[in-house]
């Protein structure tokens, strides 16, 4: 095991490599290089230090044609921890007594309150957008503020919203009414305007959360 307590914090380079190998999955050193714009060499040498720091890990990727296999990096837990997951433990904490003290019941009722409030908030946000497309631009921007480090993307039908990161992730494991919330939430602020659908699922073993806003087709003419 590696003594991570004893390792230097990472240089900003460092940082940013972490920073895009969660938010772009296993990259290859070359890949890294050329997305940081720094030469090869130096991204080796910041590779190694982050392996040496138990925060990267190489894993082997198929070859794309009949030579051999490459070399990619991916996150450790250690560096997914890094990452926050806002007041997991005391999260889980209350869960747990709730479910104690008011049995099963008592977790959905205090879920469902939370997915009003939320709701609420949302639909306040998305109240001044212009049109499908701003609303859910507000809904990212909603939820990269939230720690999710959202981003929008653009689809043939449509728009994704990734989610590269869950601060409720430990709660959202012991519950799933949390993920069930947040999609139901999400359709209920775009309305009769798209249908949401999560098409990658972290705790299902995807590495994010994508969900899929496809407008409805009488209004594909006029969003965008």
């Amino acid at each position: 095991m590696h003594d991570t307590a004893a390792s230097p914090l990472p240089t900003a380079t460092a940082e940013r490599i972490l920073f895009l190998l969660k938010t772009r999955g296993p990259l290859k050193t070359t890949d890294l290089a050329s997305l940081l714009h720094i030469s090869f060499e130096a991204t080796r040498q910041q590779l190694q230090k982050l392996q040496g720091a138990d925060l990267i890990a190489g894993i082997s990727a198929p070859a794309s044609g009949a030579g051999r296999p490459s070399q990619k990096w991916v996150l450790t837990e250690t560096a997914q921890r890094r990452f926050p997951d806002t007041h997991s433990v005391l999260t889980l904490q209350l869960i747990e007594s709730v479910e104690q003290v008011f049995g099963a019941e008592g977790v959905d009722q205090l879920i469902s309150r939370m997915e009003a409030t939320n709701l609420k908030e949302y639909q306040h946000a998305c109240s001044q957008a212009r049109n499908l497309e701003d609303k859910v631009r507000t809904l990212v921007q909603l939820r990269e503020q939230a720690g999710y480090m959202a981003q929008m993307q653009t689809c043939d039908d449509g728009w994704l919203i990734i989610e590269h990161h869950c601060p409720i992730c430990v709660a959202a494991s012991r519950c799933q009414g949390f993920c069930r919330s947040e999609l139901q939430t999400f359709q209920a602020v775009i309305g009769n305007q798209a249908q949401v659908e999560r098409c990658e699922h972290l705790l299902s073993g995807d590495r994010r959360c994508v969900y899929r806003i496809t407008p409805e087709p009488t209004l594909k003419s006029t969003t965008g």
